[in-house]
């Protein structure tokens, strides 16, 4: 059975999915890019970064979890060159034990956004 997770405290989605679905006691995330809410979103990677993990927290609390939940995190980066600074602002949204991670480059995020994160949590 899969449930819709929706909050307006994270963008709405912008085509045919949903921000979340839980499914059991996992929920996974839509890729989260780095616009607030009112639809703003800022040229620098560390707040482009902060801000879609941001996104990401409250789409995790309308489902009942929170950051130390998530059991694995895709991002999805537009240039690896801008790395260091990315992982310096996700090392503040984690603790240990750190969640599984892959971080690729990609030619292209939608809205041509410098980062795209998305997470699989463990819930209630």
């Amino acid at each position: 059975m899969k449930e819709q997770i929706i909050t307006e405290q994270a963008p709405a989605a912008i085509g045919p999915y949903s921000q979340a679905i839980k499914c059991g006691n996992l929920l996974f995330t839509s890729g989260a890019i780095p616009f607030d809410a009112a639809g703003n979103c800022s040229d620098d990677i560390a707040e482009q970064t902060r801000q879609a993990l941001n996104n990401i927290k409250a789409i995790l609390a309308a489902a009942g979890a929170q950051m130390s939940d998530v059991a694995k995190v895709t991002c999805f980066i537009k240039d690896m060159e801008q790395f260091a600074v990315i992982n310096q602002v996700y090392g503040e949204f984690f603790a240990q034990p750190y969640p599984a991670r892959s971080c690729v480059e990609v030619a292209r995020l939608p809205r041509d956004v410098g980062i795209e994160i998305e997470a699989v949590a463990v819930v209630k």
